[in-house]
Formats: C-alpha cells, sequence, structure tokens
C-alpha cells in the first residue's frame, strides 16, 4: 500500500501530539511526585478495572488497571481533579490499597477500551451469584429487548475467554432480569446451540451460540448449583440465587441430556413477577366482590385451579396479601417459597428430607393459625387434612392440577373426599389461564371477520341467555386490536405483561345438591349457571372486546 504524502504528514504529526502528551505527564509526574506510567505497555486486567465503575473512571479520568490481592494500581490523568479524592477514600474504605501513577488521556483510553471485558459477578461457595449493583443497572440500560441482548453477548463473546464466560452467564441472566423473562432456555442443536427466553409465557428465540461456549457454560452452571460436572447421562436439578438490589433472586437450574448435550433450563424466580396486587390481576368486577365475600370469611376452602405456569400462586399471594392482618397467624407450606411477605410465617418443602406438604400441612396446624396456604393439594391424605382444616375453624387456600373450576369437585372425589365433606368445606373453586396483554403503544386496530366474528357472536349470544350482567359490561362502542409490529416499549413483541382470564363456581344450594351424586364436570358446571359468572373462554371474549388482549391468545390458551 502506497502511502501518500499528505497522510505521512498527517501521520506524523499525530505522533508528534502523542509523544507531546506523554512528555507533559512526565513533567506533571515529578511535579506531584506521582509515577508515571504508559499503559500501552503494561497488561490491563479486568479484575482491577472492576473496582471502579466505567462511567466513574471515565468522569474522573481514572482506571484500576491492576489487583494484586488487596493492592490496587490506579493510573490518573490529574490528582488533584474534583471527586479523585473521594474516590480513593472509598477503596480505601472497601479494603483497597492504592498505588497511584499519571498517564496520559490516551493511555487511559486504552483501559476504558477494556471495560467491555469486564464481569462484575463473583459466585460464592454458597450458590450465590453476586452480581454488583451497577453492571445490572448497566445492563438494564443497554438491555430493553432480546435484539439487545444478542448484541451484547456477541460483542462479549469477542473478548478473553475466561471473562468471555463469567460475562456472558451476567448478560443472560441479567438479562433475564432486565426483560422480565421467567425462564431461560439453552438447547443443544447439530452444529450449535440455541438461547431461547420465556417472555410472558411465550419462549422468544434470543441467538445462536458455539460448543465451545456452550460446555464452558454448562461447566459454570453446574459448579454453581452444586451439581456433578461428570454425569451427563442422567437429569440434574439446582438452585443459585442471585443477590441484587438487597434480594435474593432463586434461580432453579435443570440439566436433561439429549441429542447433542444437555439441555438447561433456568428458571427465574422473581419476587416482582409474582408481586401482583389482588385488583390487578384481571378478575372481572362481579367475581372480584364475589371472592372478596369469600376470602373474607373465617373458615373454609378456597381452590385455585390451572396447568403449571397459569398463574395460580401469583393469585394465592395476592389473596394471602388481602387478608393479612397484625391479628391473624397466617401459614404457608410452598415449593418453593418464591416471595417472602412480611408479617407470614412460611415454609418450604424439602421431599429428600421427608418434609412433604402432607408433613408440613401436620405441622402447621400445630402452630395453631388462623389461616394456611398449602402451595399444591397432590395426594388424598393432604386433600383430606385440608378439607378436615377447613372444617375445624380455618381458612385454607390451596391450588389442584384441574383443567376447568368445576373439575376441581370430581378431582377431590377422586382423592377420597367425601363429597358431603367437600360440600360443607369449599367455598370456591377457581380456575385460571394467562394471556399476553397487547402493548397499548403499537397495537392496531382490526376488523372482525370470517371464522373469528363467528366465535365472537357465538359467544355473546351464549351470555345473553346465560350472563346477561356480564355482557352489559362490555362497551357499545367497542374496538377489537391485535398485536403490532413491536415498538421499544414492547421489546418488538407486540404485547406487554399478562393478565388472567378466571372462571370460577360457588358453594351454593344448587351445586351442594347436586355433588352427592358423584357428578361430571358438565352436570356441575349446568347447576352451577344460575351463579351468572362467564368461563374462561367468556372471559377471554370480554377482554377481546375491551382491547386488553388478542382472539389469537385467548385461542391459545382455552377451546373457543
Amino acid at each position: 500500500m502506497i502511502m501518500l504524502a499528505g497522510e505521512k504528514d498527517d501521520k506524523r504529526l499525530e505522533e508528534l501530539r502523542e509523544k507531546e502528551e506523554e512528555e507533559l505527564v512526565q513533567t506533571l509526574s515529578d511535579k506531584y511526585g506521582i509515577p508515571y506510567i504508559d499503559l500501552s505497555t503494561v497488561s490491563i486486567e479486568t479484575e482491577g478495572l472492576k473496582a471502579i465503575p466505567e462511567a466513574e473512571a471515565r468522569k474522573l479520568g481514572m482506571a484500576a488497571f491492576k489487583a494484586v490481592g488487596r493492592e490496587l494500581y490506579v493510573a490518573l490523568l490529574a490528582p488533584n481533579r474534583d471527586g479523585v479524592s473521594l474516590m480513593l477514600e472509598e477503596l480505601k474504605s472497601k479494603k483497597f490499597v492504592p498505588y497511584l501513577y499519571m498517564a496520559s488521556k490516551r493511555s487511559l483510553e486504552r483501559a476504558w477500551s477494556r471495560y467491555k471485558e469486564v464481569s462484575y459477578a463473583s459466585e460464592t461457595k454458597s450458590g450465590i451469584l453476586d452480581i454488583a449493583e451497577e453492571a445490572l443497572k448497566e445492563m438494564a440500560e443497554k438491555i430493553k429487548d432480546v435484539a439487545s441482548i444478542k448484541e451484547t453477548v456477541e460483542a462479549t463473546m469477542k473478548g478473553e475467554k475466561g471473562h468471555k464466560i463469567s460475562r456472558m452467564l451476567e448478560i443472560v441472566v441479567g438479562g433475564a432480569i432486565g426483560t422480565d423473562a421467567s425462564d431461560v432456555h439453552i438447547e443443544p442443536e447439530d452444529g450449535r446451540v440455541r438461547l431461547r427466553f420465556r417472555l410472558d409465557g411465550v419462549l422468544i428465540d434470543v441467538m445462536h451460540f458455539d460448543f465451545d461456549t456452550y460446555h464452558l457454560l454448562n461447566s459454570r452452571l453446574k459448579l454453581l448449583s452444586q451439581l456433578k460436572l461428570n454425569v451427563k447421562d442422567t437429569g440434574q436439578d439446582g438452585r443459585f440465587s442471585i443477590r441484587y438490589a438487597a434480594e435474593e433472586i432463586e434461580v432453579r437450574v435443570s440439566f436433561v441430556p439429549g441429542a447433542y448435550g444437555e439441555s438447561i433450563v433456568l428458571r427465574i424466580l422473581n419476587p416482582k413477577a409474582i408481586a401482583v396486587p389482588f385488583e390487578s390481576l384481571g378478575i372481572s368486577e362481579k367475581l372480584m366482590k364475589l371472592l372478596e365475600r369469600e376470602i373474607g370469611k373465617p373458615n373454609g376452602i378456597i381452590l385455585t385451579t390451572g396447568p403449571t405456569g397459569s398463574g395460580k400462586t401469583t393469585t394465592l399471594y395476592a389473596f394471602l396479601r388481602k387478608v393479612y392482618t397484625p391479628g391473624v397467624k397466617i401459614i404457608t407450606i410452598e415449593d418453593p417459597v418464591e416471595y417472602h411477605l412480611q408479617g407470614i410465617v412460611q415454609t418450604q418443602t424439602d421431599e429428600k428430607k421427608g418434609y412433604t406438604f402432607l408433613e408440613g400441612l401436620r405441622s402447621a396446624l400445630r402452630q395453631d393459625p388462623d389461616i394456611l396456604m398449602v402451595g399444591e393439594i397432590r395426594d388424598g391424605e393432604t386433600a383430606k387434612i385440608a378439607i378436615n382444616s377447613a372444617l375445624t375453624g380455618h381458612l385454607v387456600f390451596s391450588t389442584l392440577h384441574t383443567n376447568t373450576a368445576a373439575g376441581a369437585i370430581p378431582r377431590l372425589i377422586d382423592l377420597g373426599v367425601n363429597p358431603k365433606v367437600i360440600s360443607s368445606a369449599l367455598n370456591v373453586a377457581i380456575a385460571q389461564r394467562l394471556v399476553r396483554k397487547l402493548c397499548p403503544f403499537c397495537r392496531k386496530e382490526i376488523e372482525l371477520a370470517g371464522a373469528e366474528k363467528e366465535i365472537v357472536e357465538k359467544t355473546l349470544a351464549r351470555m345473553k341467555e346465560e350472563k346477561l350482567a356480564a355482557v352489559n359490561d362490555v362497551p357499545k362502542e367497542r374496538k377489537v386490536y391485535a398485536a403490532g409490529l413491536g415498538c421499544v416499549k414492547c421489546g418488538g413483541t407486540g404485547y406487554k405483561g399478562r393478565i388472567g382470564l378466571f372462571e370460577a363456581i360457588m358453594m351454593d344450594e344448587a351445586v351442594e345438591k347436586i355433588i352427592t351424586e358423584n357428578p361430571s364436570e358438565r352436570e356441575i358446571k349446568k347447576a352451577a349457571l344460575p351463579q351468572q359468572i362467564p368461563d374462561m373462554a367468556e372471559d377471554g371474549v370480554l377482554k377481546v372486546l375491551v382491547g386488553i388482549t388478542s382472539l389469537d391468545e385467548v385461542r391459545r390458551v382455552v377451546e373457543l
């Protein structure tokens, strides 16, 4: 390549400027009695850099370029600059011993450029991933959607191998928290590894990466979750915590062997995601008044039903917060304790040690509680004790795995509970599903036509016969919307947040009468029609007609 005369002159001028800058710093170093250093001639260690956050380092004209134990080597542009002495005092308060050097701005720029490789995460022996708050704050500003996670990971992959994995784990977990993802899926495929996040209940592709990175990430997660590194042919489950903003977020980790390697799923149990107020669950006004009356009773059992991930635990927590007062004792038996409620005794089951829901319930009853919450009724013995507790003056909240509210009663009978006892103990059975809410900033108005119009009209016609009051709640000037192309507010998905679809069966005279006849779900639902409570499909259509969600979303979780 031939360099033109003008280019040669420019290069020579640049070199002269750099030389003059370095000479000036050397002169100042003699003046201040601080040794001079040219950072282009030394190795910049990212472990040292993390002692001072990037924003502060750039603002103050300084960088910690090396750390040996508690000894910290710090390069400065000017020791008398505003804020520098305060930063040095802060480092000393953290038990660092700073050694100071004078450096040019050009020299410091080299150190600052290495911040992209810094990992602020450190792993403790107790299975806690300790991520500095400034790192998560930085990620929260950078990571607005899954596309920005991909960009950040790809930039990190170019760094040094050791820091690359620490930083990647930090971005993946921090990105999941930042985007409110409930799960992270790492799935080996033919020739590559797939990374997906579950956002608002739906899996979204984030990116693909190489197997070298996957193997290192696999090992790091196993070490952190205290699992066996050499076991790859059977499933393993573990957990670790992330310390963030003065609280711990628990992460449950699952490894399952597959054709191309172990599939890894991280379940993020973020307390923020489960702390939904009772009034924000999505329960209709009429049903809310009925439920407020039932949870206000001194005894009885209230059941929530639905598949895994339908929001049952969130609903129970909302009930507990609603009924809590300092004058009552509330005990919960959960697996796991996902959100810590002040003033409530919460216990976590541990099947390996024999502390099951059944044992937890038996132990809790010896504590003289007023209200009990049993995370799940899985067997006949637990069902019978929960029902008997409701009959002996306790208010009991629990969950069952059935598809409908009406299905809770046959399920209890199948578990061996006396039908006559059910009618005396059960206050209400609730079923629910979660649908994504349309992003209000980019949703698009549509006109119903064809099969979709027919579904809505048939649903409304059925409700006019059975549940007129619910139909009357729908505005006459109604608009129907579908998901838009996505925007910054919703991370490009067209949806933001989730809301529940609910149905309920109250225990009244008609339902009580039919229970003794070992009824089917259909018979119970028919007996409950006079209660005029919409079922989940009807509740979903009503939410479509007021623009909260789309018909596609409702169809995804319930049969229309």
